[in-house]
């Protein structure tokens, strides 16, 4: 008589397939943004007009030591496990639906467009505060020390943001955060669902090359769509009023006339190769660890 399975816990066979693509998304971002968080750092310093790569990097080495590429590190990680959990989860959850409903066929690019675009505006407006906290603690050295914040830790930061300039401040520069999440995550997951499916199937690239081709792919397309409305955004976040009390921008449409007038269109895509050296590894890495993730857990039966 043949031995009768024994049913998987509950834990597998109904939360945790729920809620593990949004375990797997936040994990694979946390990991990859503590690789990535120097680079990050010398990207927002020079949009911050604090000179080029090289040059931001000999100066903060030499004025504040190497701890100063981690500063704001716990807010990136906060911003992760917001933001990417978020996003990706979701992202995965409207895409299993839509196959669904398409019969188990691969979509068409731009229902993955739409997913991305959707996913991305949820997952920026669950991680806009943390995200509000990392760029004030990155841009917080640049300051007149009179000026400075001096946040200890992103829980710091947003305690004394709410405390001290009410609690909707913390979604200060929401606006442009969820446009840029949008046009990134559009470019980002639509592009390497897309990527996967032309070097597996297409191709016939083996896993991890797949994995590698596809990241890539995704991580160009994640930089360019969005570095305008990240430029945007950071000008938003970091303005200080004047003695007057009176901020340069009086929103992200005025911001963006503004740079536009001021600069032309290339003036958006300032600090466009540390931009796009920071964001397609992370990228790259998110995706590596989540699939490095997803075989850890199967090889578990999760």
């Amino acid at each position: 008589m043949a031995e009768e399975k024994k049913p998987k816990p509950a834990l597998v066979s109904g939360f945790w397939p729920t809620i593990k693509p949004f375990v797997n998304g936040g994990a694979s971002g946390m990991l990859a943004t503590c690789v990535i968080q120097p680079i990050d750092m010398i990207k927002v310093r020079i949009q911050l007009g604090q000179g080029s790569a090289a040059s931001v990097t000999t100066t903060m080495l030499k004025n504040e030591g190497v701890g100063a590429f981690y500063k704001g590190l716990s807010a990136g990680l906060l911003r992760q496990a917001t933001y990417t959990t978020a996003r990706l989860g979701t992202f995965r959850i409207l895409t299993n639906k839509a196959i669904e409903a398409n019969d188990g066929k691969p979509l068409p690019l731009y229902q993955k467009a739409l997913c991305g675009l959707t996913a991305g505006a949820i997952g920026a407006s669950v991680g806009s505060p943390a995200d509000l906290a990392l760029i004030r603690m990155q841009a917080d050295a640049t300051l007149p020390i009179a000026q400075r914040r001096n946040y200890t830790n992103a829980i710091q930061a947003l305690y004394r943001i709410g405390a001290d300039e009410g609690i909707l401040s913390l979604w200060k520069g929401a606006g442009p955060t969820v446009v840029r999440a949008m046009a990134l995550n559009m470019g980002m997951l639509a592009s390497y669902d897309q990527s996967v499916e032309f070097f597996k199937d297409t191709v016939g690239l083996g896993e991890m090359p797949t994995v590698v081709g596809a990241s890539s792919v995704s991580g160009f397309f994640a930089a360019a769509c969005s570095l305008p409305f990240d430029y945007v955004k950071t000008q938003i976040q970091k303005m200080q009023p004047d003695a007057e009390g009176k901020y340069p921008y009086t929103g992200s449409l005025d911001c963006a006339v503004k740079t536009f007038k001021a600069g032309g269109p290339f003036k958006f895509y300032t600090g466009f190769p540390v931009y796009c050296v920071r964001i397609a590894p992370h990228v790259m890495m998110t995706w590596i660890f989540l699939n490095q993730l997803q075989k850890l857990e199967k090889s578990y039966g999760l």
